[in-house]
This record gives structure tokens, sequence and C-alpha cells, in this order.
């Protein structure tokens, strides 16, 4: 379940979010991203969790039929819905998908940079919840970064379950410990399953599954 840490320390960094797209190191990688999400989703309906201020919401709107996008986190919604989608096929909610019933399925659901704020024993019931928007045949997509030495903050805490942590500041001088998790291929294969498809640069990871 979202920790009320992480749930405080995005809506504090929300008018400082998009700062990490950019590094000049990982231009390359993010636009090579971009065209990897824009094909999975080309022509679905997507149902986005954890959207943020709408980065990749408004990349995957290029070509996505229609993006329902989610975040937990008002703060970030309210920048997100300043972009500009020309094609006028994304609709923002204020939602936690530990707390919302589906009421309805969509042709596929992502989720951005989430899998790594997600403690290892939760992710069990996180992907199972996330199995329940989507439609018999549709697909889920997960992106997140890759541990880069010198690039990435580095870990400053594991606890005796696996997770690691990340000690961050914001612009506001305020200090934050932040659950950051960096699975492995063969660790994303054993919870999505054997045949899910696995994408990687050098800094960033997706993986995807069929429902």
């Amino acid at each position: 379940m979202p920790q009320n840490n992480l749930i405080s320390y995005y809506h504090r960094r929300a008018a400082e979010y998009e700062k990490i797209y950019h590094k000049p190191e990982r231009q390359t990688d993010l636009a090579a991203a971009a065209v990897v999400l824009q094909d999975f989703f080309k022509g679905l309906e997507v149902y986005e969790i954890a959207c943020g201020t709408g980065y990749w919401t408004q990349r995957i709107a290029e070509t996505a039929a229609s993006v329902t996008a989610t975040d937990i986190n008002q703060a970030v919604i309210e920048i997100a819905e300043q972009k500009d989608y020309p094609h006028k096929n994304v609709i923002y909610q204020t939602a936690d998908i530990f707390q919302t019933v589906p009421d309805s399925q969509y042709d596929a659901l992502f989720g951005g940079f989430i899998w790594s704020h997600i403690l290892m024993e939760d992710l069990d019931r996180f992907i199972e919840i996330a199995r329940r928007w989507v439609k018999p045949g549709g697909i889920i997509v997960f992106m997140d970064n890759n541990y880069v030495e010198g690039s990435n903050h580095p870990v400053t805490r594991t606890d005796a379950g696996g997770n690691t942590f990340q000690t961050r500041k914001l612009a506001d001088g305020s200090s934050h410990e932040v659950l950051k998790n960096f699975p492995d291929e063969q660790f994303l294969k054993e919870k999505l399953g054997q045949k899910s498809g696995y994408h990687s640069s050098q800094y960033f990871w997706i993986t995807h599954t069929t429902i």
C-alpha cells in the first residue's frame, strides 16, 4: 500500500517533479522509451496509474485512443492538466489504485515509475489489483529506473525485507527517505511470469505482460 511519507514527498515535489527528465545523459533513453510505449498503446484505451505531472501521459496520448490518467496526489494532477493534448483524449482522475474498485476495464494499464515505490511484500497484491483493470487479452506495461551510479540517488538503507531506500532533498530544503527498489529482469519475470516481455536501456527498463 502507498506509504504516507511517499505521498507527502511527491506532493511537495510536484513543482520540481520533471527536473529528473532534464538530465542530459538520459535523453537518448527517454526518447527511445517513448517510442516503445507509443507502439504498445497505439489505438488502445489506456488506464494509467501514478501518472505524476503527465510527462508520460502526454507521450502515450500521441498514439493511444484514450488515456484515463490517475494519481493519488491532486497537486501533480493539477500540473498535468495544464499540458497540451492535441487529440483531446486524456481524462485525469485523483485515485489510489489500492482503494479504487474498477467500474470498467481497459485495453491496457500503464504504471510508470511506481513499481519501485511498492514494498516487495505488497507486490503480489499490487499486480493482482492492476490485472483487474484490464480486459482479457489486454496488456499491462510497467516502466522504471535501472540503478546507475552517479545518475541515481545512492541507496542509503536496506530493510529486513530487502527493500531499498534513498535520502532525497527538495528545493525547499526538506529531506525525505524514499522507498526505491531496483528489480532485475529475473525478479520481474518471477512476478509477472516467464513469458513477460522485457526491454532495458542503460537508465530504464520496460516490462509487459498479457492478461
